[in-house]
């Protein structure tokens, strides 16, 4: 499903139980200097990532202050997080002229400790390259390094490096659970594109072999992934980001099932075995 970019005045874009991916939470929430806003998401873990600008976040007593610090956009640093337990309260007070900040969830139960990653503490990832059209950064804010101290959420952001080319090659799938080939994991993305009038094609095939969905994705899209298999493409001239929200089902760890039809090519791009193990 795409939702194309609207002011969503500080309202949850993708709320909790949701019917297209219930597994997932996202909110961007706009602020200027001075200003507060508060939040609580009942039975699902979230964390706080700033886009641009600067935050004070307090959770519960814990304390995160300049949060962030991203000039201009998303390529302008490096992003910083907090992780906010299940349900916990969580206040973000803006300390810089304004700021952006993306709020992700997963539905989890238990409760586990806030904490922050800063961003000497991200787990940063390259891989493809220029001639197979795939080469691309990640960037993991809730990634392997938090593995024991978060439920079911991933967090990352992925970067094209360069410009035009593919993200998501060889199309891969994680709607259902069936270990050890698959996981279920409900995925969305935000989109953005440098300069801010590029876009992209977001594709989405449901049956390996049978015509499925493309979207038109521009700055601020918004990506619901609910089955089937899903690369993206950015327009030659321009670069690409999308923050990227995993929540799973049974277990924290992504097991993608490549499309059958396209699976021999993980052979053909430099890196991608470690790019997957590092969706843990």
């Amino acid at each position: 499903m795409h939702i194309p970019p609207y002011d969503n005045r500080n309202d949850p874009i993708v709320a909790a139980n949701g019917e297209t991916v219930p597994l997932n939470y996202f909110n961007i929430v706009k602020l200027e200097k001075g200003q507060a806003f508060e939040y609580s998401v009942p039975g699902f873990e979230t964390c706080i990532v700033p886009a641009t600008g600067t935050v004070d976040v307090d959770v519960e007593g814990f304390r995160a202050d300049a949060l962030g610090g991203r000039g201009v956009d998303v390529w302008d640093g490096e992003p910083e997080g907090v992780y906010v337990p299940t349900g916990a309260r969580a206040e973000m007070v803006c300390t810089s002229d304004t700021a952006e900040v993306f709020v992700a969830g997963a539905k989890y139960e238990k409760v586990l400790d806030a904490f922050a990653v800063r961003a000497d503490e991200l787990d940063l990832v390259q891989y493809g390259s220029d001639d197979t059209k795939t080469h691309r950064k990640i960037k993991h804010i809730l990634g392997q390094k938090q593995h024991g101290k978060v439920g079911r959420l991933l967090v990352s952001e992925l970067y094209t490096v360069g410009q035009g080319g593919w993200s998501g090659f060889p199309s891969h799938k994680h709607d259902t659970d069936r270990l050890p080939d698959e996981t279920r994991h409900d995925e969305t993305y935000n989109f953005r594109f440098r300069p801010s009038h590029g876009s992209g094609v977001q594709m989405l095939q449901r049956v390996d072999n049978e015509p499925g969905d493309a979207y038109h994705i521009v700055n601020g899209s918004t990506i619901c992934l609910d089955t089937g298999y899903h690369p993206c493409c950015v327009l030659p001239g321009y670069e690409m980001y999308y923050f990227t929200i995993l929540a799973g089902l049974s277990q924290r760890s992504l097991v993608q099932y490549f499309q059958p039809t396209h699976a021999y090519q993980v052979e053909t791009i430099p890196g991608i075995k470690d790019m997957v193990a590092k969706f843990k």
